[in-house]
């Protein structure tokens, strides 16, 4: 299959004039007309990820980070954003990325948090167009206590850790979501009645603007955005390509208690 093709059916649903100013989504490396049979799905396009789709035989790296955010100057080895280029160039690589134009898409990064903590009813918490802007709101099936809330976001978004600032209320229900670094819609989130905000990236003076005033649960950013895979996959999965979601991917962050 062309992979204009899969571009298509991605953008179909996160159109990249949906993605924020200062972002970089679409193409990073290659050809739209590339022929791909196998498509590795991840969040951030490390060099542990080209190398493992150089072993896979992919033809496709399909990420949420995109690869290159700036312009590069030189191509020739002294960063790993060139290396990158180089090794995805050489070995017949097509790099493509969907980022704030996923986070965009009602369904998407967010929309996804909210469907695993338990949120099936949610619309827009900052629109930009209909079905499209950033963040979710909704709420659970019933109303449920917080630290037990805490607990089952830990499980379902399968955080090794989680920081949390308690609720103004006992008993939680509805519930604010944005993928990755959301900080900025606290203050919306409250306008708009939520008990809690999940986040992450979270500062210590955005926990302490927030504390007594909404219950904030914030998280490692790649773990807030590591379920876009999925998305990608199931988004794919009528094509009848081989996606394979990486190994390789994970958070650089490390916590040690």
């Amino acid at each position: 299959m062309l992979l204009r093709a899969i571009i298509d059916s991605i953008e179909s649903v996160a159109p990249l004039s949906y993605q924020e100013e200062w972002d970089n989504s679409g193409m990073q490396v290659g050809d739209p007309g590339t022929d791909v049979r196998t498509v590795l799905l991840t969040t951030d396009v490390t060099e542990s990820v080209v190398d493992e789709a150089i072993m896979l035989g992919c033809e496709l790296i399909v990420s949420h980070h995109p690869l290159l955010f700036h312009g590069l100057k030189q191509v020739c080895g002294q960063t790993p954003q060139a290396r990158m280029v180089e090794k995805a160039i050489k070995h017949g690589i097509a790099i493509y990325s969907s980022h704030t134009s996923m986070d965009s898409w009602l369904d998407g990064v967010s929309g996804r948090i909210a469907k695993k903590i338990g949120i099936n009813d949610f619309r827009i918490l900052v629109a930009s167009g209909e079905g499209y802007g950033l963040g979710v709101i909704g709420e659970l099936p019933e109303e449920i206590d917080f630290e037990a809330f805490v607990d089952l976001v830990k499980q379902r978004m399968e955080a090794p850790w989680v920081r949390y600032i308690h609720s103004r209320k006992t008993g939680v229900k509805r519930i604010a979501v944005c993928g990755g670094a959301g900080a900025e819609f606290i203050e919306e989130a409250i306008s708009q009645g939520a008990d809690v905000y999940v986040t992450a990236d979270c500062k210590y003076h955005e926990f302490q603007a927030a504390e007594g005033r909404i219950g904030v649960v914030d998280m490692d950013h790649w773990v807030s955005e590591h379920f876009t895979r999925e998305i990608f996959a199931e988004i794919l999965a009528p094509l009848g390509l081989k996606c394979i979601i990486s190994k390789a991917d994970a958070s650089p962050v490390i916590m040690k208690n």
